[in-house]
This record gives structure tokens, C-alpha cells and sequence, in this order.
């Protein structure tokens, strides 16, 4: 209830029950003792009137108390909005480390689920919130997914959130950064952003280049290597030791092995050099054995191949024993439905 309103009615009330008693029942004064303490003499409608506005003065201490206990809980509730606008605009910006301390219930459970979920918009729905920091956060991504360059100091993100991994990867295909100063400050770009630079970097590096960076080696940067070797553009020229010293870099599988043979394969590397190399990776690595005995097949070399199969066990190599099998007896298959 309105107290201004209230006291216009209270106020009208007692004039009311004031002058209807000393028009209609007494025009008489009398005086009263309050706790020994005698009063002046009024007329009796003005001692009628007296309890009435303490009762009004009781109630609108009453009223206000509970107004103030009412505007504390509102601003309770709307710090706590804040917060929640907050704790969206974090979800839809993905950072790591988030905690608000929120004042009410409702708003507790809401924001406890807000700080452990990331949110990505479905569509474009830039501008729909009418709330400038949820609307301004939209632009952003909807930005960043067109591959547009946008500011995100503001946030403080870490350099692997994905939004900032997104943004300078738009900032290294618009040619505003080079994949060599990404792949060389790993304390403002993430791993998996310089990987994906050296990758780039490796297609025309020379190779003092490439193996000063060779702690950001992946396998599909050692494709992309193994595919410059005595390539027709920018060749590469390395030598066998400093392949294994690549290759040793990564944990590598029987058929990531099998994998860069048949890389090198579509590349202009020497069938010596070639076979040579996997000789020496079987030599050290029982793993690449395969890879050993596919390159040697793949270069019809199959004189090493017998001596290989014909001193192993009978469980072994099972696939190679077949594909020669069928080789033996004029069937021509390609090497890749046995591996």
C-alpha cells in the first residue's frame, strides 16, 4: 500500500470521526491522566481522535518496516539479475573460471547450473534479448563464426578458449599474423592453435626451421613433410637420420607408419632412400615392420619380402603371407586392401 495515499485516508478518517462526535454526540472537554501526569483539557472529539492516529502512526511504522524489508530483497534480487546477466554472458563466452555469490534462492540454483555450462547460440539471435552485454556477446560469436577479427581484451579469456583460438585463427588467415610468430609464443597462442600454424609453417620452411620447432610436430605436419622430400615445389632435403629423429618424436602406430609410407609414396622421395629408411625404423621399432614389408611390396622389391616372411612365425604377418600368395599365382591386388 501507498503510505501517501494511506495517510490521505487516515487523515480524512479522523476528521471524519472527529467531527461526526463533537457535532452529533458532545460538544464537552474533559482532561485525562496518562501515568500520573495530567493532560490539558480537550474536547472530547479530539481524545476520540487521539487513538485513531496512534493507531495510524503504529501502522505506518508498521508499513514502512516491512517496505524497507520488501526494498532490500528487491535489491537483493536485482544484483542478483546482474549477476545472472553476467553468469550467461561468461556461459556463452566459455571461461574456465567462474563463481558469483549470489544472495537468493532462485537465483542461486540458476546461476550454480549457469557456472558450469557453456552455451553456443542456435542461429543467428544478435539483438533479441534487448539486453546490451547478452546482445553485445552475440555479435561477437556471430562475428567470430563469419571468420571476422574481433576484440576480446575485455573478456580476460585464457589463450585456449575456443573463441580466442577461433579469433586468431580469422587473424592468421587475413594475413594480420604469420604462422611463425604464433608457433613461436606459446605464451599468448594455445598448443593446438601453434600445431595447426606449424603445420602451414612446415609447407615452406627449410628444415633448420622445421626442426627448431619440432616440439609442435604432428602427424600431419610430418605428412606434410615427408610429402616435400625431393618434392617439385619447395623441396626439402633431409636426410634418413633426420627423419627417424622426427618420427621418434611422436608415438606413432603399425599403421601410422604404414600411413607415412604411403605418403612418401605419392611424394619424390628415392625408392632407395625409401626403403632404406624403413629398414632402419623396423631395425629399432618392431611397430613399423609392416610399414617395412608394405614399402617393400609397394616398390615390388620382393626378395627382401621372402627373406622377412619366410623366417617368421606362422602367426605372423598373416595379411603380407596372403597378399604374396595371391601374387604368386598372377592375382594382381592393390597392397592397401591388406593393410
Amino acid at each position: 500500500m501507498y503510505i501517501k495515499r494511506y495517510t490521505i485516508a487516515a487523515l480524512i478518517l479522523m476528521a471524519s470521526v472527529g467531527a461526526f462526535v463533537y457535532t452529533y454526540v458532545t460538544e464537552e472537554t474533559t482532561s485525562i491522566d496518562l501515568f500520573g501526569i495530567p493532560l490539558p483539557s480537550l474536547s472530547i472529539a479530539v481524545w476520540t481522535v487521539v487513538p485513531v492516529f496512534v493507531l495510524y502512526v503504529a501502522s505506518v511504522l508498521h508499513m514502512s518496516f516491512y517496505s524497507l524489508l520488501g526494498s532490500m530483497s528487491l535489491r537483493k534480487y536485482e544484483k542478483d539479475y546482474e549477476k545472472i546477466i553476467d553468469a550467461i554472458v561468461e556461459a556463452y563466452l566459455g571461461k574456465k573460471s567462474r563463481s558469483h555469490n549470489f544472495k537468493t534462492d532462485r537465483y542461486s540454483l540458476l546461476g550454480k547450473l549457469l557456472e558450469n555450462t557453456t552455451m553456443f547460440p542456435a542461429g543467428n539471435i544478435t539483438g533479441i534479448t534487448s539486453n546490451k552485454k547478452i546482445d553485445g556477446v552475440l555479435k561477437i560469436l556471430e562475428d567470430i563464426k563469419n571468420g571476422e577479427v574481433v576484440d576480446l581484451k575485455p573478456f580476460n579469456l585464457l589463450k585456449d578458449n575456443e573463441l580466442v583460438i577461433q579469433n586468431k585463427r580469422n587473424k592468421y588467415k587475413k594475413g594480420l599474423i604469420t604462422a611463425e610468430s604464433i608457433i613461436s609464443n606459446d605464451t599468448k597462442y594455445a598448443d593446438i592453435l601453434r600445431e595447426e600454424a606449424y603445420i602451414e609453417y612446415v609447407k615452406t620452411a627449410s628444415i633448420s626451421s622445421l626442426l627448431k620447432y619440432k616440439v609442435l610436430l604432428t602427424k600431419e605436419s610430418l605428412y606434410v613433410v615427408l610429402a616435400r622430400v625431393n618434392a617439385n615445389e619447395f623441396t626439402l632435403g633431409i636426410n634418413n637420420e633426420e627423419l627417424l629423429s622426427l618420427m621418434k618424436s611422436l608415438d606413432l602406430s603399425s599403421q601410422d607408419y604404414i600411413k607415412l609410407s604411403s605418403v612418401i609414396a605419392t611424394g619424390g622421395m628415392l625408392p632407395e632412400q625409401r626403403i632404406q629408411l624403413f629398414e632402419m625404423l623396423s631395425d629399432e621399432n618392431e611397430d613399423a615392420i609392416d610399414a617395412y614389408l608394405y614399402t617393400l611390396f609397394d616398390l615390388e622389391m620382393l626378395a627382401p619380402v621372402d627373406s622377412i616372411l619366410d623366417n617368421s612365425q606362422a602367426d605372423e604377418y598373416q595379411n603380407f603371407k596372403a597378399y604374396r600368395a595371391l601374387k604368386l599365382c598372377n592375382k594382381n591386388f592393390s597392397i592397401e586392401l591388406f593393410v
